[in-house]
């Protein structure tokens, strides 16, 4: 029986609601752990740094530092930390998370239906699973 990866998540938003709404959509998946909140950019990356999660479902727009700024600093530090950014608008400020280095960034009005299968591509997007009997090489 093969076990399922355990994936650890922290959440990023300013609003406290949709931090709450977000852990909700993600607690009946018995391999997922919310490990941590954090209510801003700054909270975001020393978060990141102190728990070490798998995945960051990050708000783009926050204050003290946005998401955009956070993500850049935390995939700077952690590249193998995978980030799903969060928007209430599709702007061009989806696009600078992309660059910032976002795997995927989900309209807030999706979050909650989408949420679990977006942090499993992000995850398995930078921390792949290698396949029993697999010989490739990475070049």
């Amino acid at each position: 029986m093969v076990q399922a990866l355990h994936i650890r998540v922290l959440l990023a938003d300013d609003q406290a609601m949709v931090r709450q709404a977000l852990r909700s959509a993600l607690q009946d998946y018995p391999n997922i752990e919310v490990v941590g909140e954090a209510s801003n950019g700054e909270e975001a990356v020393a978060a990141a740094s102190k728990l070490l999660p798998s995945v960051i479902v990050m708000d783009i727009s926050m204050s003290q530092m946005d998401g955009i700024t956070a993500t850049r600093m935390i995939k700077a530090q952690h590249p193998q930390i995978a980030v799903i950014g969060l928007s209430v608008h599709r702007d061009h400020q989806v696009e600078a998370m992309q660059q910032a280095g976002a795997f995927e960034v989900l309209g807030k009005d999706r979050a909650v239906t989408e949420l679990y299968r977006a942090v499993q591509r992000a995850l398995a997007a930078v921390q792949p699973i290698p396949i029993p009997g697999d010989t490739a090489v990475a070049a």
